[in-house]
């Protein structure tokens, strides 16, 4: 046991020796893996970073959420948007009445327009929606309080602001009591909505107005179809029943035949957040395919390191092998080397690959998670890339005849 160790120990200090003796060749062939790893580290970062990003984002759409979309039509295949709806406040009202697996419906139609308080404006969007739409997207009031009932049957001028058009239009705060202009009609602000920050398309949630929908229709955008409906289940066990409860309750309506394509589009949380989930997969695997690429050309640049050191230190291994060494201490001596020099890179890189990642957060705002799991795998695979590409050199320095090693000038 104890000759073992000592043999393993002037193994390690004879390949070290040899790595330090050429540290610029050394240092190059690290800096394939050193970049490899570092890729690895900070590509996966981002793509985590972009995962959790779009699942805060879709979590903030609301609790057990489903969105009817008006105008569907298949062309060329595929269900797209028709921008005519036939959606009506009656639909929402009889879903929230006849379906008992939906907890919350709200009404919707949306716009956009400028807002006016006093001096200063805000070009935003303009949100008409019913009093159950707050549970539905479980966005709470930060100021004031949301509009009653009695607001939405009397179209009654009163809005809540989002958190970005408040700051903007009353950055001394007080926005609850004033008067605002939506299109030039005047309108009461009411409230102010908790801040919710940016959606998983990347645009900002906070940057919106709510209003009763039947007063947004009538004054703003005088029109009597909805533009969406928003509803939530009674629990998230009961999703897909609701939908299917909704669906089948909007196509009666309609009367659309049996067979016939619904002419209205239905989205539910757990399908949007398989699309984004699939689309994230899509990215995680584009930048690791990126970066192995770089770990395997790091490799072979390892490999052609060990094979030109093989060839320069052949007398070297002739002498070895001629005073007792035999072919698996040679095979263990040039392995070492590579396995050092891709460690060595691999330590290198993590460290520079987490740096790289909190720069790409910094400098370009993106966010960035550098999970102990990537690190880990990082590594792991640089040490098995020094093992796999240091093994052949290392095999055939193993092989080489003594007499001839001697000989070699």
């Amino acid at each position: 046991m104890r000759v073992g160790l000592i043999r393993t120990g002037n193994i390690l200090k004879v390949g070290l020796k040899a790595i330090l003796r050429n540290k610029l060749r050394s240092s190059l062939t690290m800096l394939g893996i050193i970049i490899g790893v570092a890729c690895v580290i900070a590509m996966v970062a981002v793509a985590g970073g972009a995962s959790r990003s779009i699942q805060a984002s879709i979590t903030s759409l609301g609790t057990n959420f489903i969105m009817v979309l008006p105008g569907a039509v298949t062309q060329s295949g595929a269900r797209i948007f028709s921008g005519q709806s036939t959606l009506t406040a009656e639909d929402a009202a009889a879903i929230k009445a006849e379906c008992p697996a939906v907890a919350y419906v709200s009404a919707g139609a949306r716009t956009g327009g400028q807002v006016v308080a006093g001096e200063l404006n805000w070009s935003t969007a303009i949100y008409g929606t019913d009093v159950d739409w707050p549970f539905i997207r479980a966005w709470n009031v930060s100021e004031g309080n949301f509009f009653s009932e009695t607001d939405v049957k009397g179209s009654a001028k009163v809005c809540l602001l989002g958190s970005t058009v408040a700051k903007s239009l009353f950055p001394g705060g007080g926005a609850v009591g004033a008067l605002v202009r939506i299109k030039n009609v005047p309108f009461r602000v009411v409230g102010v909505l908790e801040t919710k920050g940016g959606s998983m398309m990347g645009s900002d949630q906070d940057d919106l107005v709510v209003a009763p929908y039947t007063t947004v229709m009538k004054r703003v955008m005088g029109t009597t179809k909805l533009g969406t409906i928003h509803a939530a289940a009674v629990g998230p066990d009961r999703v897909q029943e609701a939908r299917e409860q909704i669906e089948a309750l909007l196509r009666q309506r309609q009367r659309i035949a049996p067979g016939q394509e619904s002419n209205f589009m239905m989205r539910t949380q757990e399908e949007i957040a398989a699309t984004a989930a699939q689309n994230t997969r899509t990215l995680s695997l584009l930048l690791g395919s990126v970066a192995a690429i770089s770990l395997l050309v790091g490799g072979i640049g390892i490999m052609n390191i060990m094979l030109v050191s093989v060839t320069e230190r052949t007398r070297e291994i002739g002498v070895r092998m001629a005073i007792g060494a035999k072919g698996k201490h040679v095979l263990a001596q040039f392995l070492l080397e590579a396995v050092v020099l891709s460690v060595v890179g691999g330590a290198i890189g993590v460290l520079l690959g987490v740096a790289a990642s909190t720069l790409i957060s910094k400098v370009a705002g993106w966010p960035v998670l550098v999970g102990t799991g990537s690190v880990a795998l990082a590594f792991g695979f640089a040490a098995l890339v020094g093992v796999f590409f240091g093994f052949y050199p290392a095999r055939k320095a193993s092989r080489l005849d003594p007499i001839e090693a001697l000989r070699y000038e």
